[in-house]
């Protein structure tokens, strides 16, 4: 995986098939064209889904998204609009992902997906739907990948059994994405301070957010999530989020991962190293706005130095007013003019 900061997932999903319907392309062509996208955005990695209608839901599974943006009806019809996609498919796509010098991954809903994407992917992702299929879990972590995985509508318990279940299996390199299993996720529910929860109760995993949030003009969803510790983000990416179907409509297209990505480098640029000291930029505006003693009178040489004396006054180039207890009482070296800015050597 690559080592930004933070690490990017553009979630194409199954988006590609309705590109290629408006584009009259192949879905393939289309899929290779949101890679290219992700690349060109500067997102880290590509993802995408690899499932079969008939082993990730029974027939009659109901609608769960907003239907009026997606009106198909039934999981199962759903799912099987987008699973034509295999080995080969993948493949080809992972081939032209690292061709362009990002990674790939997709999440596996099956058995046979998770095995033949072993030598495809640079990680697994697993749902939040799957984190309460251990089984699963454990038979990914067995191969000895990193593993990102999603625990929306998961309470903090399970998520501890979930992250038990993928060490026991094996795996050491976890990292946990808060989400919200909610399409899209109304912004009183983003709840994002559970970043903190979890970077706080696990603290040796990764921790990051899968956003399922409609994206806002400056993106301030994901700025957000990395201002409280997010290590990575997900968010599901579209070329067009005007188009009907099951993700368009609450995912960021590639002008938003720009602005996202841009508020994060702005955000590093902003919160600077947190060791306390002065910065050469401040230096003149520290020496010039800061006080000195300053003489309130004229003065003869030998003169004692009273408290009516002298009055702090900018700029700081003299005797810091933190010793105005030692100088009163010491006589003045020299005439001396009202309004002279004191010194050591004239005391």
């Amino acid at each position: 995986m690559r080592k930004s900061k933070p690490y990017m997932i553009a979630e194409i999903g199954v988006n590609f098939y309705d590109t290629a319907r408006v584009m009259n392309i192949t879905p393939l062509e289309a899929a290779k064209l949101y890679v290219k996208e992700v690349a060109e955005a500067g997102i880290d990695c590509a993802k995408f889904q690899s499932y079969k209608a008939s082993t990730i839901v029974s027939k009659n599974s109901p609608a769960y998204w907003d239907t009026s943006k997606e009106a198909t009806k039934t999981q199962y019809e759903l799912f099987k609009k987008f699973d034509h996609f295999g080995k080969e498919e993948y493949k080809e796509l992972s081939d032209y992902a690292h061709s362009l010098g990002i990674d790939f991954t997709s999440t596996p809903f099956d058995y046979d997906s998770a095995d033949y994407l072993y030598d495809l992917v640079d990680f697994y992702k697993i749902s939040s739907s799957d984190f309460s299929n251990i089984p699963f879990m454990k038979h990914i972590a067995k191969k000895g990948k990193p593993i990102v995985v999603s625990v929306g509508a998961s309470y903090l318990s399970e998520v501890d059994e979930g992250i038990r279940a993928l060490r026991e299996a094996g795996c050491k390199d976890i990292t946990i994405l808060h989400c919200v299993l909610s399409y899209p996720t109304d912004p009183n529910n983003a709840n994002l301070r559970i970043i903190e929860t979890l970077k706080k109760d696990f603290p040796d995993v990764k921790v990051g957010f899968s956003d399922h949030v409609a994206p806002d003009e400056t993106m301030m969803t994901l700025a957000t999530a990395y201002l409280l510790g997010a290590e990575v983000i997900e968010k599901h990416f579209t070329l067009d989020k005007t188009l009907p179907g099951n993700d368009h409509y609450h995912a960021g297209d590639p002008i938003d991962f720009k602005k996202a990505i841009n508020n994060f480098k702005f955000i590093d640029k902003i919160l600077g190293s947190g060791e306390k000291t002065v910065l050469e930029c401040e230096e003149i505006p520290r020496r010039e706005a800061r006080r000195s003693l300053v003489l309130t009178r004229n003065m003869k040489k030998g003169e004692i130095i009273t408290e009516k004396d002298i009055m702090p006054k900018r700029p700081g180039t003299g005797i810091s007013p933190k010793y105005t207890d030692i100088v009163i009482g010491r006589k003045v070296l020299c005439d001396l003019e009202e309004d002279t800015i004191l010194t050591w050597d004239m005391i």
